[in-house]
């Protein structure tokens, strides 16, 4: 047998997969911008989740088809455990969308931004606590600064931050019920924009014949109220597809390009940045990058791990 190279260095993950990963996260953190401008026309977030959703659908159908994937579509109406998992996340996600809707045009950009700082940090620990995975000394460093950055920020607002907490919840809540789902990326967001679009759709129906709806109010407000559909659907997809061929490290570094994005909003549009608050953002800076870290150190290991082919 010919001897092969006792170490191979593996593919570099095709730059269109880092392209997409920062579209969508780019498209995230300019997404606050969006809610507000529907919210200016006097949209309220129910009326805005309503229209979100349903626009969403043909946007996600039309990846499921261009991915092959309408038969695993419909086979999911087959299978009662994978809907039911599916209805599941729906509500967690709409219970995240609708909280930050009402956020960004509510004045509490930062709070947004600081719940989906947390969140990664939420996902270590819950997969320690639900999964039992372990947690090295770098992830429970990070975790315990993100505690003294949450409890920072209820001493600055004088309460527990619910929007920050409610946003990283439902969103750790999502990933752990969509974990769980024996359907592909694109198959699962199809299923869940009609699980929330078709009720929303019902909705703004009524909306709309007790005249209390803003789609039917002129060209402007039914344009972004379409166009968030799109906003909803795009990244997601450019996510999924995305995080299937780039490393964890990768991955772990980008998701921190959102938040840190609203931060900037959050600050331009003056919303106050007390020195307690500050130092919540601080310790929870520190806890992500500690993160981050600890994600590229891991990613550092794995090459050394591949045993020589034989």
């Amino acid at each position: 047998m010919a001897p092969t190279p006792p170490f191979q260095t593996p593919p570099s993950p095709p730059p269109i997969a880092f392209a997409a990963g920062l579209m969508a996260y780019l498209i995230w953190g300019f997404i606050p911008l969006v809610f507000q401008v529907i919210g200016g026309y006097g949209v309220g977030p129910w009326e805005t989740l309503a229209h979100r959703t349903f626009w969403a659908i043909p946007i996600a159908g039309l990846f499921v088809w261009m991915a092959g994937q309408g038969g695993q579509a419909l086979a999911v109406f087959r299978k009662p455990r994978v809907l039911g998992l599916l209805a599941v996340s729906s509500l967690l996600i709409a219970a995240n969308w609708v909280v930050f809707i009402w956020a960004v045009n509510n004045e509490r950009v930062l709070q947004t931004s600081l719940g989906y700082f947390i969140n990664p940090l939420l996902n270590m620990a819950a997969g320690a606590l639900l999964f039992r995975e372990r947690i090295d000394r770098t992830a429970q460093i990070a975790i315990g600064l993100a505690v003294v950055g949450v409890a920072l920020q209820a001493l600055a607002l004088g309460r527990l931050p619910w929007v920050s907490l409610t946003l990283a919840a439902s969103f750790c809540g999502y990933g752990i019920v969509r974990k769980r789902v024996a359907a592909d990326a694109q198959t699962g967001l199809f299923i869940e924009c009609l699980l929330l679009g078709i009720p929303g759709a019902v909705f703004a129906i009524w909306l709309a014949q007790a005249g209390a709806d803003h789609f039917t109010q002129g060209i402007a407000p039914a344009a972004w109220l379409i166009f968030s559909g799109a906003a909803t659907a795009i990244p997601l997809v450019l996510f999924a597809w995305a995080a299937r061929r780039l490393p964890l490290s990768a991955m772990g570094f980008m998701q921190f390009l959102a938040p840190s994005m609203t931060f900037v909003l959050g600050v331009l549009q003056g919303e106050a940045l007390t020195p307690l608050n500050m130092a919540s953002f601080v310790f929870i800076w520190i806890g992500a990058g500690v993160f981050a870290y600890g994600l590229w150190r891991a990613s550092r290991r794995v090459p050394a791990a591949v045993a020589p082919v034989v």
